[in-house]
């Protein structure tokens, strides 16, 4: 089983934090979220990765060569910002006529990876949405068979998202499809989604889709989702190995990767930090903190730290008399 991970986007709405690092890369309880998606497909049994970079690639390839020296994998390069469907089509020679697995780069599901690749049709991941107008959109039938999918819909036929996760069994067909998609005009935004090759594939070809609903969708795009992602991963995979930091307390859930040195501060809860970051004298809650950066005399909540990245804060010297309100904001 092959898998194809298109990370090649900007990550523009989680700018200025993208600027200098991918947003695949973006720490979130204790791993990135690329490692995340990987290691869930390594679980289930896939052998082998193609991954499409783009921007900030060469970070990317870092990684995985770092991260997984003994993974079997490829890179492929989408220079032009063409959409998901262009990203897979550019990996039409490194997939030969076999099922494969799409998986978004910034897509963190929970959901039964095994029982998908014993699907004897393809399937595309689902999830029910109060506004599904930004996302694509599926129209199911009897049994979850799926008749139409669409791309960002002004007015949705339903309210079932695609959250990213898709099964290919017909890989050959799927080509074949982009490859006449690729002909036509492209969405006014200059993109070709692989939402039009699918819809391609089960109107023209007749392939058969089923939807198969995944049971939690961690949203990573934007700076407050991602903060709720981090959390809800953090509770599920509580680190206690992190309680060894000088005068400081914990307030679990918390990762805290290794080299890190903490002295006199609150650290918790929903925090994640990375490598070999110094904290001293603050108090971080419901935020994620890259590696090697320095705080000190911060109060930090609901904040995205990057990598390398120095905070001060400032200190006071109050003398307040009673019934005093004092807003230091």
């Amino acid at each position: 089983m092959k898998a194809i991970i298109p990370v090649a986007g900007a990550g523009t709405k989680l700018r200025p934090l993208t600027y200098t690092q991918p947003k695949a890369l973006i720490p979130i309880a204790g791993k990135t979220i690329l490692s995340v998606i990987v290691d869930q497909l390594i679980d289930a049994g896939v052998s082998e990765f193609v991954f499409v970079i783009g921007y900030l690639g060469e970070k990317i390839q870092d990684y995985v060569a770092h991260q997984y020296p003994q993974l079997k994998c490829s890179f492929v390069t989408q220079n032009d910002r063409k959409g998901t469907g262009h990203a897979i089509w550019l990996t039409r020679d490194k997939i030969e006529d076999e099922e494969i697995i799409i998986v978004l780069g910034d897509t963190i599901c929970d959901y039964d990876l095994k029982k998908v690749f014993n699907s004897p049709v393809s399937l595309i991941g689902l999830q029910k949405v109060d506004d599904p107008r930004s996302f694509g959109v599926a129209e199911l039938g009897e049994n979850d068979k799926v008749l139409h999918v669409i791309e960002k819909p002004l007015i949705p036929k339903s309210n079932m998202a695609m959250v990213g996760i898709y099964f290919i069994k017909e890989t050959k067909i799927l080509f074949e499809a982009l490859d006449a998609v690729l002909q036509k005009e492209p969405m006014p935004s200059g993109e070709y989604p692989l939402t039009n090759a699918l819809e391609f594939m089960i109107c023209k070809n007749g392939v058969r889709f089923d939807a198969f609903k995944v049971n939690t969708w961690f949203d990573c795009g934007k700076k407050e989702t991602l903060l709720t992602t981090n959390a809800t991963l953090l509770k599920k995979t509580d680190n206690r190995s992190a309680e060894a930091q000088l005068d400081t307390v914990i307030i679990h859930p918390v990762s805290i990767a290794k080299g890190c040195v903490i002295k006199n501060s609150i650290i918790g809860p929903n925090v994640t930090i990375g490598e070999s970051t110094k904290i001293e004298f603050s108090i971080i809650k419901n935020s994620i903190i890259g590696s090697y950066a320095e705080l000190e005399d911060v109060l930090l909540h609901g904040s995205i730290i990057g990598n390398d990245a120095f905070v001060r804060g400032s200190s006071q010297s109050l003398n307040i008399g009673d019934n005093t309100e004092i807003d230091l904001r």
